[in-house]
């Protein structure tokens, strides 16, 4: 494929940056003494910076997932594949792949003249060095994708001496083999044959979609001729045919014939034809961002922005700021302490000495904040109720303390059966940290 510089490949290189750096930066940030960002399957527990998530949490994921979903709807709807285009993991590591390919064979050209010639020491040393190069980059992906999972300390440590657990070897390799494979190999064949996206969204296009297009009323007839001639003059489209919208695409389309579903959206011929007009001195935009309608109908900039925030558009973006809002609202109102109360039933209530009633409770108190606290714990909901046991509990920080302790009512108060009662669990250190969780107290009959 052909390289291309311009606007928006300038755009695909921003966000490859700031996707890699956000990928393979933030297993390397501390927070509170440990990793920022870890998702902890041996522990079960999800780090994200200040936030403690816990299985009982999956909510928050579910959310996160619709939300995100919910966004693909609305920017596909607005103006086509733009996640294809710029921040598909497939056209990031392509285009990082690509680009270690032109620093160490050179350009289209000169790795075309590699191809057709003959084996020998240099063309060995260039495609040793390149696939290498590929190889370390594919295995530094795995290894930073196993270290969100994994604590990269333990991972670290265990580089020297290559005593990686079984699962942690296996997806280093698993994800670090697909990347190479799927950036350095297959590369757009993955977007054609492969990508489920690709074949979907046809159904979230409409006319005012802001996809690329070609101007066929200003470019046709193409044809050849010299620089800076007046097309009209010789009876042809400002296109002079010169293919290179087809030989810098990822997928190899020539988006000339209409738009098809292996587009991604990059832009490549955008930037590729804009240089081609400069130097034909025609103007730019013979291929561009825009819509359907917006071509049938000759509009200009105003009017195809006021067709993509359409009535369709709008309630998609009113609902996904109601979502985004709603969650981030969850979250802030998420309670930084859990109970779970359950009465033993293989100890049904008993009369003990002193003529009190006894019923057997396990408690499980999870501290979901990451400082060491310690709790009381009191019940109420029947005359003379108390605690026989356990009346305070210290947890370690985001940590689950579990407990046995007995309650104790007076043999004459209550009615025979069940009786509510309500275990009130608060921080020493903080009243208003402070949760009820109801259960029952049996009296027998």
């Amino acid at each position: 494929m052909r390289a291309v510089t311009g606007l928006f490949a300038n755009w695909r290189w921003a966000l490859v940056w700031f996707t890699q750096i956000v990928f393979y930066g933030l297993p390397w940030l501390s927070w509170n003494d440990r990793q920022a960002v870890l998702f902890h399957l041996t522990e079960r527990k999800f780090y994200i910076f200040g936030w403690v998530f816990w299985p009982q949490d999956v909510v928050f994921l579910a959310l996160l997932l619709i939300v995100s979903a919910y966004a693909l709807f609305f920017f596909t709807a607005i103006a086509g594949r733009l996640w294809c285009g710029y921040a598909c993991p497939q056209t990031v590591y392509t285009e990082i792949f690509m680009w270690i390919e032109q620093k160490i064979e050179g350009d289209h050209n000169k790795r075309q003249k590699l191809d057709n010639a003959p084996m020998s020491g240099a063309k060995l040393l260039r495609r040793g060095a390149k696939f290498l190069v590929w190889g370390l980059v594919a295995l530094w992906t795995g290894f930073t994708f196993v270290a969100y999972f994994s604590p990269l300390k333990e991972l670290l440590a265990s580089v020297p001496r290559f005593s990686f657990g079984p699962w942690e070897l296996f997806w280093i390799l698993f994800y670090g083999g697909f990347t190479y494979l799927f950036a350095g190999v297959m590369r757009e064949q993955v977007c054609k044959y492969m990508c489920p996206y690709a074949r979907f969204q046809a159904v979230m296009f409409d006319p005012d979609t802001l996809v690329i297009t070609y101007d066929e009323g200003r470019g046709e007839p193409r044809g050849t001729r010299k620089k800076g001639l007046d097309p009209k003059t010789v009876g042809k489209g400002d296109c002079i045919d010169c293919g290179i919208c087809v030989q810098v695409c990822p997928t190899g389309i020539d988006i000339r014939q209409g738009l098809q579903y292996e587009c991604i959206g990059c832009a490549a011929c955008i930037d590729a034809c804009d240089q081609v007009m400069d130097k034909m001195n025609y103007p730019k935009g013979l291929i561009r961002y825009s819509t359907e309608n917006a071509l049938k109908k000759g509009w200009g900039r105003k009017e195809i922005i006021g067709h993509v925030f359409r009535p369709r558009t709008l309630v998609y973006g009113f609902v996904l700021v109601a979502m985004c809002m709603g969650f981030v609202f969850s979250l802030a109102g998420r309670d930084p302490l859990r109970v779970d109360v359950i009465r033993d039933r293989s100890s049904l209530g008993r009369e003990i000495e002193g003529g009190m009633i006894e019923n057997v409770y396990n408690l499980q108190v999870m501290n979901m904040t990451e400082d060491p606290r310690s709790f009381r714990i009191e019940v109420s909901g029947l005359p003379g109720i108390r605690i026989g046991t356990a009346q305070q509990v210290e947890v370690a920080p985001a940590a689950t303390y579990s407990l046995t302790t007995q309650v104790l009512v007076p043999y004459d108060e209550g009615k025979p059966g069940a009786n509510a009662i309500t275990f009130q669990i608060s921080a020493e250190d903080d009243p208003s940290l402070s949760l009820e969780e109801e259960t029952t107290f049996l009296i027998p009959r």
